[in-house]
């Protein structure tokens, strides 16, 4: 029987990858070996960071073969993350963008309004818009209607390494939405990216879970590796969970006779 061909597909575009790599943390010389690593075949760029040629430059950085995820990073409303993601394919970025606009600067939550406004313009323009949004329904129901290719929910606060601390509301998501759900922000460590997967998540998100380890090509492999296990038992079908008592494995009786 044949195999069914399983990938992330995203504005027309395959992905037999599930891993995004962020690369807002990482200094210059390390980027490369962290793609390579985790098998990334996105990765996102602040486009701050290509817009200049008085330093490295990251693009230099990225293998070829790598889609580009320019971030609207630094937007504090739709105006601005418009103008970004127009600047970014000007650069030759590509028509991938990630929609971040965030006014708070504390917490560094999302403002899914502004969001789903972005959105709206930029879909209608062509692009193929990922927005990073707070983990809400209704939001996230408007971000499809508005064009979104995808929608990228925080597992808890940006940088934090926390974790999925708002599990049950991707859960939500996922179970929901007829658009991928890629899992961005806040996650640590490679089995919380196995959780997430196997929750049925799309793909998953990860910057400076990587970015902060000792030895970062090494965790990025752990990523992908966390990620294909996690996508593989969620294919698979997970087992039962007793909520009490216990279930033998092997027959109790008649194994004597």
């Amino acid at each position: 029987m044949a195999e069914t061909k399983d990938t992330l597909v995203l504005g027309g575009k395959e992905f037999t990858s599930r891993f995004i790599l962020g690369s807002g943390k990482y200094s210059m010389s390390l980027i490369k070996a962290a793609v390579e690593n985790g098998g990334a075949q996105i990765v996102t760029l602040a486009v701050r960071r290509a817009n200049t040629k008085e330093h490295e430059n990251i693009l230099d950085y990225v293998p070829k073969d790598v889609t580009l995820l320019p971030n609207t990073s630094g937007a504090r409303n739709a105006k601005e993350a418009v103008r970004i993601a127009r600047m970014a394919r000007e650069l030759g970025c590509g028509n991938f963008v990630k929609i971040e606009i965030m006014r708070d600067s504390k917490y560094l939550f999302p403002d899914n309004n502004e969001t789903i406004e972005a959105t709206k313009i930029l879909a209608a323009e062509g692009f193929v818009v990922l927005p990073y949004m707070f983990p809400d329904l209704y939001a996230a129901r408007a971000l499809e209607e508005a064009g979104a290719a995808a929608v990228m929910p925080l597992a808890a606060p940006i940088g934090s390494n926390k974790g999925l601390a708002a599990k049950e509301f991707i859960r939500i998501l996922v179970n929901e939405m007829d658009v991928p759900v890629i899992v961005d922000a806040g996650i640590g460590r490679p089995s919380q990216a196995c959780e997430a997967m196997e929750m049925g998540a799309a793909a998953v998100m990860a910057n400076t879970a990587i970015a902060t380890a000792k030895d970062v090509p090494a965790m990025a492999g752990a990523f992908k590796s966390a990620i294909e296990a996690g996508r593989a038992a969620y294919l698979a079908g997970l087992g039962r969970v007793l909520e009490r008592g216990g279930s033998a494995s092997d027959p109790l009786t008649g194994f004597l006779r």
